[in-house]
């Protein structure tokens, strides 16, 4: 029996030691490989990072997936201020659940130990007593994620791998101290890199945090070859064979510890393209070229290298601390001022006129998630990345996204088509709106949910004043004391002359509501523009923003569109945005004018506008108005004499 095991187990291992050899490109390459992790919607992720006790993602009207930050070293006593428990940690994962976010540590720890910086990474990990600590805090995470009971997504060491692999030439056989810990879940790793890694994986097992979804970070210069900036004319097989072998053994291929890394983790540049060029002669920007050859520094390039790796390791990808810079920002050190800091592309890469097909492209390569944020100070940020326009960039245009619906990802073996290539993907245009049934708040049409997603996720206000003085602030304030015009009191907008628009005569007109703050939306003979009724927006109790929107609003192209709202004294809204959005063929553009409560006389019919781009779609995508509560209210707005 001993013999016959023995030689069982030989051959396991005899496989997957020639699975793990198999070079990533002599692979089948047929649509995307593996699936996306249990837990995680079936739609690419947008988010942002965002510190414990901060709330911009809540107050910014936009309905973001995911909330990620750093855990460092001391992560889990507080840097001093706590106990020892990790409850900072849990308390960063309760708030991003409050506000509607799936949370993702970065555990970025080893850096912080004792023994040296990135450099001594390998010394480090070889270190007994260091790793005996550094697992313990793993374990308190995995404790702390399991108690609170949701998906958490953890991006584990950033670079630490890569370093690793340079720092042992390419051997994770190398030395480190895993069972000699002596903790007793890790006592049957071998002291091993590949078995520092296999760690991550034993730990959570031995918790029970089944909701942890866990990545494994790949560098773009692990291999020793910087892919994405410097060695741009190598091939990428040979580079792609050499680090998935190397990762293989350490959890992404079959292991002692019966699990797998569930995604990789990378990130594109983790300071903005204008910061290296400026202030350290580097060029890091990739060319937006959908013809760029894989051979040139472009996002093409990128693209492919990602592919390979999904293709060599059976592993999605989530995409992090992706830069914020665009175009018109003034190569600047941020100092909070409008459009502070450097000039990068990659937000207009993904956000901009050909966003769908670049998102489609990276979702092709196994992308399931975009996650923005700066990895260093006087970086741009989304709270001042003001476009030309005026108009906040990566809000404005991922939340026109999202509220649009999103894109659903390729299933495993497909991909999705490319805009120009014919075909469907459940949908058009990138937002495959209705696809992703039960992951958004139910019981809103799919097609016209601009809103947020299931409680909560825009509690608050607005961004606070970020970007005072870049809207609209003083619309059209005060009272109309005229009447609608030819079309007043007509039902489905018709009437006298070319006016058309939306009366609510006789019904809601097609007119939903979106967004946890707002209830329900109905008709109302309480107050009428014109006519006799109008559109009684219902207010939940719950702070945030909430929508009135309808679908397919015929619109013309360059037309102003006239609201008329009526909003009663004592209140919480903040704010309220009429807005247009078109639909795939313009990228999903979002047209809005965002008026402040200030601007407006409570008890009163107010007159708000919003002037559609002469070259918009007709019809519509979506026709709205938004409007932003700071705190619990149950009263009621009105809409009516919508017109254009």
């Amino acid at each position: 029996m001993r013999t016959f095991l023995y030689r069982a187990l030989t051959a396991l291992m005899l496989t997957l030691t020639a699975l793990a050899t198999v070079p990533a490109s002599a692979q089948t390459d047929s649509g995307v490989k593996g699936p996306v992790p249990p837990g995680l919607p079936n739609r690419l992720l947008i988010g942002l990072f965002e510190e414990a006790g901060q709330n911009w993602m809540r107050d910014s009207g936009v309905p973001w997936d995911v909330r990620y930050r750093y855990f460092t070293k001391g992560w889990v006593d507080n840097w001093g201020w706590g106990q020892r428990d990790g409850s900072w940690g849990a308390t960063f994962m309760q708030e991003s659940k409050t506000q509607g976010f799936i949370p993702a540590p970065v555990f970025y720890q080893l850096f912080g130990e004792p023994g040296g910086g990135e450099g001594e990474s390998l010394a480090k990990v070889g270190n007994a007593t260091t790793m005996k600590s550094y697992f313990s805090d793993f374990k308190v995470l995995m404790q702390r994620a399991k108690e609170y009971g949701q998906p958490v997504l953890v991006l584990i060491e950033p670079d630490a791998i890569g370093f690793l692999q340079q720092q042992t030439n390419s051997t994770p056989g190398t030395y480190a101290a895993v069972a000699a810990t002596g903790l007793p879940e890790l006592a049957g790793l071998p002291n091993t890199v590949a078995g520092w890694s296999l760690a991550f994986l034993q730990m959570r097992k031995a918790v029970g945090a089944n909701n942890v979804i866990l990545g494994i970070h790949v560098s773009a210069w692990a291999s020793g070859k910087d892919i994405s900036a410097f060695s741009v004319t190598d091939p990428l097989g040979p580079e792609v064979d050499k680090v998935v072998n190397f990762l293989k053994p350490a959890g992404v291929a079959a292991n002692v510890t019966g699990t797998t890394y569930d995604v990789l983790v990378g990130d594109p540049l983790d300071r903005d393209a204008d910061f290296y060029r400026l202030t350290r002669g580097e060029d890091r920007w990739w060319n937006m070229d959908d013809n760029a050859s894989i051979s040139t520094k472009s996002f093409n390039r990128y693209a492919e290298w990602l592919r390979l790796m999904n293709v060599g390791t059976g592993k999605r990808w989530v995409l992090w601390q992706i830069p914020l810079g665009n175009a018109n920002h003034r190569n600047i050190h941020n100092d909070g001022s409008a459009s502070a800091g450097y000039k990068d592309n990659r937000p207009e890469y993904f956000f901009g006129s050909q966003g769908d097909l670049h998102r489609r492209k990276f979702a092709n390569s196994g992308v399931i998630a975009l996650l923005f944020g700066a990895g260093a100070g006087g970086q741009s940020s989304y709270q001042n990345d003001l476009a030309s326009d005026g108009q906040p960039y990566i809000r404005n245009r991922a939340g026109a996204f999202l509220r649009a619906g999103g894109l659903t990802l390729p299933a495993a073996g497909t991909t999705l088509p490319l805009p120009g290539s014919g075909g469907t993907d459940g949908g058009t245009g990138g937002t495959d709106a209705g696809t992703d049934a039960g992951t958004r708040d139910g019981g809103v049409d799919a097609g016209t949910d601009a809103g947020t997603r299931d409680g909560g996720v825009d509690a608050g206000t607005r961004d606070g004043g970020v970007d005072a003085g870049t809207r609209d602030g003083g619309v059209d304030a005060g009272t109309d004391g005229g009447t609608r015009g030819p079309d007043a009191g007509t039902d489905g907008g018709t009437g006298g002359g070319t006016t058309r628009g939306y009366g609510f005569e006789s019904s809601t007109e097609g007119w939903v509501a979106s967004g946890s703050a707002i209830k329900a939306v109905s008709t109302s003979t309480t107050r009428a523009y014109a006519g006799t009724r109008s559109l009684a927006v219902s207010f939940s109790g719950t702070s945030g923003t909430g929508m009135a929107v309808v679908s397919n609003a015929p619109v013309p192209r360059g037309a102003t569109v006239t609201f008329r709202i009526w909003i009663p004294s004592g209140s919480s809204i903040t704010s309220i945005q009429p807005y247009g959005l078109e639909g795939a063929t313009a990228s999903w553009r979002f047209t809005g004018r965002w008026t402040a409560i200030g601007s407006l006389t409570p008890n009163a019919w107010n007159t708000v506008t919003v002037t559609l781009p002469s070259a918009s779609t007709s019809p519509l995508y979506q026709l709205g108005v938004e409007l932003t509560t700071s705190g619990t209210w149950t009263g009621t707005v009105y809409v009516d004499g919508i017109s254009w």
